[in-house]
């Protein structure tokens, strides 16, 4: 089936009385999700074990190509119907090929790079056939790019050692990242169910929070003793967690959704906010899990500075990340959480002194601090500094309600 029939035209409701009911997600993309928890905490386990910068490289290399047959995956789903037998086998097949991927992830690098590049070319060529069909047109897409140029050198890099292998890789995850902008004028042709594929990445966002508790928790649980430092510091960090949670989820998650019905190309916001800026606030929360399970490991020690810097910058480029998807919604910028983003990196030397707990409970002050300023400018104005509608409020027609 070639793209146009793929996209499956057609008008969006407009409400409840006069279109059909909202896609719903389908119970077979929250089975395929299992697969993305674990692929999700094999990278940060990655970084757990490497996390200088040439670690901190080669486990965001690889986690492109992890996201980017779930947004494939997940693309697809929404332009189609999940339920059907024929996609929800393929859907099932693509979580094998992710689950090899998640299991090659701790030596991609060395003896299991076969297998990771091989699983992640068979679940591109697995999406290709879905979204094409017996069609004899190849349509360039995000997937057949992957399965022309990006798979193959994630392949050929696989046979390779060392640097080399390192720079194919890195042109795969480029070729990957530039997909959606060098295919755009195919996928202006699709009709996105707005909210389907908002509330999907928003499940991501949920499955990366629920790894940092995992990372957090677990080493403490099967430590010999738990004691009160241990059990004051994973407080705290679920604090830290908690507000990263309503940092996206108060506001951010309807914003989104709102941005994506009312922009004129939907295929444009999808690419921005959704496909680029989830990457970046994903992969920023698996860089503050990995800080949180050192901080926790040993509450009572300063943070090395890599670890420090993992920790408070990754929740600043999650913050920061908002102005970003702010600005390609609404041409607006997020003035309280690139303020907020500012601070936290502002803190980092003195957070560098601290012992790991005092730079965890900081953290968590700022975090807070930011929601509650945020809760209090919404309940004086309305809205929130840098929105083109003062008046509006979150959810009203024409107004802006992202943070």
């Amino acid at each position: 089936m070639a793209l146009e029939e793929q996209g499956r035209e057609r008008e969006l409701p407009q409400s409840a009385e006069d279109g059909p009911p909202e896609k719903k997600v389908a119970w077979s993309e929250l089975f395929f999700d299992l697969v993305l928890v674990f692929a999700v905490t094999q990278v940060s386990a990655l970084l757990h074990h490497d996390h200088g910068w040439a670690g901190t490289g080669r486990a965001l290399i690889v986690f492109v190509p992890v996201y980017w047959v779930w947004v494939g995956n997940t693309v697809h789903a929404n332009t189609h119907d999940a339920d059907l037998p024929l996609n929800r086998l393929g859907l099932f097949a693509a979580g094998l090929c992710g689950l090899m991927m998640a299991l090659a992830l701790p030596g991609a690098f060395g003896d299991r790079g076969v297998l990771f590049a091989g699983a992640y070319f068979c679940a591109r060529v697995v999406l290709a056939a879905l979204a094409h069909g017996r069609s004899r047109r190849l349509t360039p897409t995000p997937v057949t790019l992957s399965v022309l140029i990006s798979g193959p050198l994630l392949l050929t890099g696989a046979f390779l050692d060392g640097g080399t292998r390192t720079c194919l890789w890195a042109l795969a995850a480029a070729v990957d990242l530039a997909a959606p902008r060098l295919t755009r004028r195919a996928m202006v042709r699709l009709v996105f169910e707005s909210g389907h594929l908002a509330e999907r990445f928003g499940l991501f966002v949920m499955i990366a929070l629920g790894e940092s508790i995992v990372a957090v928790g677990a080493p403490v649980a099967t430590s010999p003793e738990l004691g009160a430092g241990s059990l004051t510091a994973v407080a705290v960090a679920f604090t830290l967690v908690c507000g990263l949670w309503w940092v996206y989820f108060h506001l951010a998650a309807d914003a989104v959704r709102h941005g994506l019905e009312t922009a004129a190309v939907r295929a444009d916001v999808a690419r921005q906010v959704l496909s680029y800026g989830h990457l970046s606030l994903i992969a920023s929360v698996i860089a503050v899990a990995v800080g949180m399970a050192e901080a926790v490991a040993r509450p009572g020690e300063r943070l090395p500075l890599g670890v420090a810097a993992l920790l408070y910058g990754g929740c600043a480029l999650f913050l920061a990340t908002f102005g970003y998807t702010r600005w390609h919604l609404f041409r607006s910028w997020s003035v309280t959480r690139l303020g907020a983003a500012a601070a936290v990196l502002a803190v980092l030397p003195v957070a560098a002194l601290l012992p790991s707990l005092g730079a965890l409970a900081l953290l968590s002050v700022l975090v807070t601090a930011l929601n509650l300023t945020e809760l209090a400018l919404l309940r004086a104005d309305g809205s929130l500094p840098g929105g083109p509608d003062p008046g509006g409020r979150p959810g009203d027609p024409g107004a802006d309600p992202s943070p």
